[in-house]
């Protein structure tokens, strides 16, 4: 695995640490943007290791990865959707106001849940001998 692949994954570990830290204190917010954090790096790496390029915004990140997963068999449906979800947690932790911008500790709890399944299938992926540009 290259350097740059590896750090992009280092620093998706770190993230889904700290989400599992604070969301035990419970500071669902937080928790959950660092658990969005942990995904967009872990999906920032499996498109540097795809296509050798560094996408520069959480939208070309989106973007980008969506359209490479599409073509991956091994990576759940699912996953599909994750980034835009949690992005939008992100969101409501980022800029949201009022009674309804709350984000709860069991929602804070399953975006947690679902990085840590994300970073496991791309890092499985990234691991293997084809996960070369």
């Amino acid at each position: 695995m290259i350097p740059e692949v590896r750090y992009y994954l280092d620093k998706a570990h770190q993230c889904l640490t700290d989400a599992k830290t604070i969301v035990a204190f419970p500071i669902p917010q937080v928790a959950a943007k660092e658990a969005y954090l942990a995904g967009y790096h872990a999906a920032a790496a499996f498109i540097f290791a795809r296509t050798g390029k560094i996408a520069k915004t959480h939208t070309g990140v989106r973007v980008e990865f969506s359209k490479l997963a599409h073509k991956e068999p091994r990576i759940d449906r699912s996953f599909l959707s994750f980034l835009a979800q949690a992005y939008e947690l992100k969101s409501i932790a980022d800029y949201g106001v009022g009674p309804i911008a709350r984000i709860s500790v069991d929602d804070a709890k399953a975006v947690i849940e679902t990085a840590e399944r994300f970073i496991e299938r791309i890092a499985e992926l990234l691991n293997q001998p084809d996960a070369a540009p």
